[in-house]
């Protein structure tokens, strides 16, 4: 028995309360549906000769069921009240009567409710077309009016497209693309193309950030935007490896979007109208930074976890016996005297630091803020030419950029060689029989040290061996070995150690990546060192990111080698606007173990000296037991939380050139009662 429009009309008014909205009335309606696998379980057990009571199971849960839709706090409250409560009156009465309900609406033993909603509505068509109104670029015209915007035609009906939709299924929709008439551009869902300035050029693209509907090809095929959001949850929450989806456009039209906003970039984002995939993330990493990038909004950013009240040091009790040697909250206690041969102070520096006055009364106290810095072994592979930079442009198994990739893809490793490709058993050599077998050499020493077919049976006491020679190695050499590595020494190439040999065998990778936050973890820049974390490289990188923002640098930057990043802006401009506006301070390890040895470090980097010199960097607190102590006034250790969370994406990231760090709100901002302080 098939519902029509005349039996549906029916059965509301005789069901349903006539001052019911109709929205209420069709979510009860739907839920009415939705119970009819446990009406039918209840006629079937009602069937049992030997039942007394009318009374089952699943009808106890049918009115339970229905009360509640009556009672939804989804929907809208006032529609229900109406001077008394019917819910359970219409509940009993619905109930009383449901499988002949059930009954008069069509529905039958072999009716699939999946999706009750299904029953009643079939899923209209989806439109995709713009959000906007009038054009964005247009200024006011006639009687002060934006042009509106036209439908394009695109033959004689609209253009129908296939949609991932929201649910993961594929769903046939029409794409309807606005036309501004005044200055041509087309508005689509997910972007809007203009025209260029010259005749001829190709048409630019500006992108929709807050579309709910991405195109993943041009063949027609577009996806809702809840399939990227899903994908962002999978990489963030289980680490999944975006190498899934790094081919599938909808991944880099998505996060194209997130990283342009993330870094305050969104405004000046236009490339090529309907580009490649490759030309859409060349584009975007020009903009945000290809070696680092800075997220514009976190320069002034502030919170009480990383912005302070300005304090003085006749306001603050010292500890007694302070030093100015002596960490705050540190068992080490003071240092011992300078050994005698320590690294001297730089001229150019003061031998110690000058204590801040109290400003005048009725002028303003200030704050301080309190950046880290640290670098993350975590990198990627490089094109395998020592001085380039240029990433592969084959990840999976190339060796060089897409710049050397022409100059160097056919020519024999040896980079002193220059010779053609030549070799017939798999060697990347010319045919050179002594290239030939110093290649074999250097894969066998890649592919494993504990290969015997690699190296010739090498037995656990040959490798221990090899163990102690380094060890003994490192005990006399001039530079810091961190522990042995296991390496098998190469044979020799002509009068050229096997170490000393220049190839390019395979890819290189970077060193590190640098990342800079405040206190409370915000992150504000990152940057790529290449081949060592040299101070030249982390004073550029700083200095790229405070770049036209010199008033909004921080009182103080905590940074595991704080003590020769000073050392060299000293040395290399001794009015760098960094030794005036920032103070550079190391973690309490390394102070305690550089203090003696390095007068600089000794005078200049504790972060957090008891002698009450620093009253930014400590506060005073009473314990449980009455007892007044020093603490520490800021977390330094934000650089090394937020390194290990990385590290959870550190083998996706290795495949990888970019990144973007997820920043969660904590609701500490500034106060009121903070800004009153600060402005005395």
């Amino acid at each position: 028995m098939q519902l029509t429009v005349r039996r549906l009309i029916w059965i509301l008014e005789l069901f349903f309360p006539p001052e019911l909205g109709v929205q209420q009335a069709l979510y009860v309606l739907g839920v009415i549906i939705s119970l009819y696998p446990l009406v039918r379980l209840h006629l079937n057990q009602m069937e049992e000769a030997y039942r007394q009571s009318p009374r089952t199971g699943w009808i106890n849960s049918v009115y339970a069921l229905l009360s509640r839709a009556f009672h939804d706090e989804a929907n809208d409250q006032e529609a229900w009240n109406m001077g008394v409560n019917v819910a359970e009156e219409y509940t009993e009465y619905i109930c009383r009567d449901l499988h002949r309900l059930h009954s008069l609406m069509g529905l039958a033993e072999n009716t699939n409710l999946s999706d009750p909603n299904s029953f009643l509505f079939r899923p209209a068509r989806r439109i995709l077309c713009t959000t906007r109104m009038n054009c964005k670029f247009c200024p006011p015209g006639h009687r002060n009016l934006v042009p509106s915007l036209r439908r394009r035609r695109q033959g004689k009906t609209e253009q129908r497209v296939w949609l991932l939709d929201s649910n993961f299924r594929w769903v046939s929709a029409d794409l309807v693309v606005g036309y501004c008439a005044t200055c041509n551009a087309d508005y689509y869902p997910d972007c809007i193309t203009t025209k260029a300035g010259g005749r001829g050029q190709k048409r630019q693209q500006v992108l929709e950030y807050d579309a709910e509907y991405l195109r993943v090809s041009k063949q027609g095929v577009w996806v809702h935007r809840d399939i990227a959001r899903a994908q962002e949850n999978s990489l963030d929450c289980f680490r999944a490896g975006w190498s899934n989806w790094a081919k599938w456009r909808l991944f880099v039209e998505h996060f194209a979007r997130r990283l342009l906003k993330f870094h305050g970039k969104a405004d000046l984002f236009t490339c090529n109208a309907h580009s490649a995939t490759k030309i859409l993330v060349d584009a975007v990493r020009k903009v945000i930074g290809q070696d680092g990038g800075v997220i514009a909004k976190a320069l002034d950013h502030g919170c009480l976890d990383c912005t302070h009240v300005k304090r003085f040091a006749d306001e603050e009790v010292p500890q007694p016996n302070g030093n100015a040697t002596e960490i705050a909250g540190s068992e080490a206690g003071p240092a011992g005297p300078a050994e005698p041969d320590a690294a001297p102070l730089p001229p150019t520096l003061a031998s110690s630091l000058p204590r801040q006055p109290r400003p005048a009364p009725g002028s303003p106290r200030g704050y301080c803020r309190l950046s880290v810095m640290d670098g993350k072994s975590l990198t990627h592979k490089k094109c395998s030419l020592e001085d380039c930079c240029g990433p592969l442009y084959n990840f999976k198994n190339g060796r060089f950029c897409e710049t050397h990739l022409a100059d160097y893809g056919a020519k024999c490793g040896i980079i002193s060689c220059g010779r053609p490709l030549q070799s017939q058993d798999g060697a990347m050599t010319c045919d050179d029989p002594a290239h030939i077998d110093w290649f074999k050499k250097f894969e066998d020493r890649k592919h494993g040290v504990f290969s015997s077919q690699a190296y010739h049976r090498a037995s656990f006491p040959g490798v221990q061996r090899v163990i102690r020679r380094q060890m003994v190695e490192a005990q006399h050499a001039d530079h810091d070995i961190r522990g042995p590595t296991l390496q098998i020494q190469l044979p020799n190439l002509g009068d050229t150690p096997g170490g000393k040999v220049a190839h390019t065998f395979t890819a290189k990778t970077t060193y590190c990546l640098q990342t800079v936050q405040w206190a409370c973890g915000y992150p504000i820049g990152w940057g790529k060192c290449y081949r060592s974390e040299s101070t030249p490289q982390v004073l550029s990188l700083i200095n790229k990111i405070w770049e036209g923002c010199p008033d909004l640098r921080p009182s103080f930057m905590a940074y595991d080698k704080a003590c020769d990043l000073l050392r060299h802006i000293v040395t290399q401009d001794g009015n760098d606007l960094w030794i005036a506006s920032t103070r550079f301070i190391v973690d309490a390890w390394h102070y305690i173990n550089h203090r003696t040895s390095d007068i600089l470090c000794r005078t200049r980097t504790n972060p957090a000296p008891t002698d009450g010199s620093q009253p930014d960097l400590v506060i005073t607190q009473i314990d449980e037991n009455g007892v007044v102590h020093q603490a520490r006034a800021f977390n330094t250790e934000t650089a090394e939380q937020l390194n290990s969370w990385l590290n959870g994406f550190e083998s996706q990231l290795r495949q990888m050139t970019d990144v973007e760090i997820r920043v969660q709100e904590k609701n500490r901002g500034l106060t009121d009662d903070f800004w009153d302080q600060v402005n005395g």
